[in-house]
């Protein structure tokens, strides 16, 4: 399986499950990581035989400023099931930075990271 990645994807989101976090909101950073067969684009040079990297990102940022949910495994779920829709994603890498939360010791990230496939 191939693999195309985006990283660094940022968007501002009002998940969380403090009344400040929903009030104010944050910046998250997604990293995904799209499992496909690129050959048949590769063999055609067919942008419509692959998955288009530019829309998932868009796809992606309208989840994270979409409706709030308290965890970032829920938020890092929902990017992963957007992503699957596309046909040719046979499975998702999504990591969620949430460099911003409300952790009273120093620190640099927090991050989930989940992989999913089509069943």
């Amino acid at each position: 399986m191939d693999r195309v990645a985006l990283r660094g994807l940022k968007a501002r989101g009002h998940h969380g499950v403090f009344p400040r976090e929903r009030e104010e909101g944050q910046t998250f950073i997604v990293d995904l990581v799209l499992g496909l067969d690129t050959r048949p684009a590769a063999a055609d040079d067919d942008l419509a035989k692959t998955v288009h990297y530019g829309v998932v990102a868009e796809e992606v940022v309208d989840v994270v400023q979409g409706e709030p949910v308290d965890l970032i495994e829920t938020l890092a779920e929902r990017i992963a099931q957007q992503c699957l829709k596309h046909a040719g994603v046979q499975q998702v890498e999504v990591c969620v930075h949430k460099p911003d939360a409300p952790i009273t010791v120093p620190f640099d990230d927090v991050t989930i990271t989940i992989t999913r496939s089509r069943v």
